[in-house]
């Protein structure tokens, strides 16, 4: 009996009319800036956030840098490959893809630590494809839930320890921040993510540096 494929891992196009027109001005603006970009970052509503709750934290570490924001609210890793494969970066290359992308498989669908693993996997599959040159940062899964021994803290826990193996220390980087957003005993406070899933404003400015930090040195 043949296995059916992942949801993960089957480009689909979303039909709200914010996200097909927000993919639309991605492209309109890269291509007014001749698609002249040194940092492209890839994910979803975390990354879309550098233009909303980080956007000062953004001008301060990242604006006088070419970078470039293709962050999408809400997106799992089959939206993200959809956009990879019509056009978000085509012609680019940027020396470096900060990449986060999986937390809302695990929270709108709960999928299996697996399937999002699988998923990733394809993500960066894809931009080694179209950006064989770029250096890829992938970001660990941000913390979810309050305490530790909630599902959504474990099934995070357990995506990460499978992605980070996909780092080969070369042209794919492993990059985990988590510990700046829990406490000594791994609980995440609303201070830090107001709702348990988003940073705050001072969380980018946390996330930025640690960044500029790894690339600057790699």
């Amino acid at each position: 009996m043949k296995m059916s494929k992942s949801l993960s891992v089957i480009p689909s196009k979303r039909t709200e009319d914010w996200w097909q027109l927000r993919h639309q001005q991605k492209l309109e603006e890269l291509q007014e800036i001749n698609k002249s970009i040194d940092i492209l970052f890839l994910g979803d509503s975390i990354t879309h956030a550098w233009e909303v709750e980080g956007e000062k934290y953004w001008q301060q570490h990242f604006a006088h840098r070419r970078a470039f924001n293709l962050g999408f609210a809400g997106d799992r890793t089959e939206h993200l490959l959809w956009r990879l494969q019509n056009g978000a970066v085509k012609g680019l290359s940027p020396q470096w893809v900060i990449l986060l992308i999986g937390t809302n498989n695990a929270g709108h669908r709960l999928d299996a630590p697996e399937d999002i693993a699988t998923g990733v996997q394809t993500i960066l599959d894809e931009i080694q494809l179209q950006l064989p040159t770029s250096k890829i940062l992938l970001m660990a899964l941000f913390p979810r839930s309050r305490n530790t021994n909630k599902p959504m803290r474990q099934r995070v826990n357990a995506s990460n320890a499978l992605i980070k193996t996909f780092a080969d220390g070369k042209q794919i980087h492993w990059l985990d921040i988590n510990h700046q957003f829990l406490t000594e005993n791994g609980v995440l406070l609303e201070s830090v993510m107001p709702d348990l899933l988003h940073p705050n404003a001072t969380q980018y400015h946390k996330w930025g540096h640690s960044i500029l930090s790894y690339i600057e040195h790699n």
